[in-house]
């Protein structure tokens, strides 16, 4: 007890002291965050949008308070396995182990229950849906996981989930691939998880970072708009 104890106190002095760096990796959500967008005849999710239902007046004197429209995957947010049909029987976001929602966060490790963030700059285009979606005639066009490497981390990887900086885990012309969106396919099917849309990932050592996701506890969820943030020993 007095181990773990010592452990957790040591922890905390690190955060005070400044000696463990809190980093967010989350993008700021708001009416201009970008939103995917799937061709005819699929349905997409409206973008963000916030309503005020008062601002210290007539309505509410004394608090400010808005309430906001917007899909599960909207900005940075969590997949659970059930967002995908080969997850459909597997975890909802309510129902994903909080043991899995904190771990090492690395580039290439072998590590247990590790994240494996894939850091490819795009978190510049973030403000800017044309440059973030990149699409043209044949869709969108941003990089990602080819589908030998979706299936060996699904399969074979112990990592638990893939962050991105991207709209998407998969890449913007994973629609083409066979199967499509192997990502999505492979991994949630596995009972793994996405993380997308994350930002700062530069700032990390390629290992030794602690990734914390915090995605609402939604009971049937497919996904959630989360807080993501990295602990970095400096």
């Amino acid at each position: 007890m007095s181990t773990r104890v010592d452990t957790l106190a040591s922890f905390v002095d690190g955060l005070v002291s400044g000696s463990i760096e809190v980093i967010d990796l989350t993008q700021p959500l708001s009416e201009r965050t970008p939103m995917i967008q799937l061709p005819p005849p699929f349905a997409n999710t409206p973008n963000w949008k916030s309503h005020e239902i008062s601002r210290y007046d007539e309505r509410g004197p004394a608090w400010y308070w808005n309430w906001f429209e917007g899909g599960e995957h909207a900005g940075t947010h969590f997949d659970a396995p059930i967002h995908w049909v080969t997850g459909k029987d597997k975890d909802d976001v309510s129902q994903v182990p909080v043991t899995r929602l904190i771990g090492p966060a690395v580039v290439i490790d072998k590590s247990k229950d590790s994240w494996l963030l894939y850091r490819t700059g795009w978190d510049a285009r973030a403000n800017d849906q044309k440059a973030f979606l990149n699409a043209n005639e044949t869709g969108p066009h941003t990089p990602g996981i080819d589908i030998e490497l979706a299936q060996w981390l699904a399969n074979e990887s112990p990592f638990v989930g893939v962050g991105v900086e991207t709209v998407g885990t998969d890449a913007g012309t994973a629609h083409s691939f066979n199967p499509p969106f192997p990502c999505h396919q492979f991994l949630l099917g596995a009972n793994k998880y996405g993380l997308t849309q994350l930002a700062n990932l530069a700032t990390l050592p390629p290992t030794g970072a602690v990734l914390v996701v915090a995605p609402l506890k939604l009971v049937k969820g497919s996904g959630s708009p989360c807080r993501a943030l990295a602990l970095v020993q400096r």
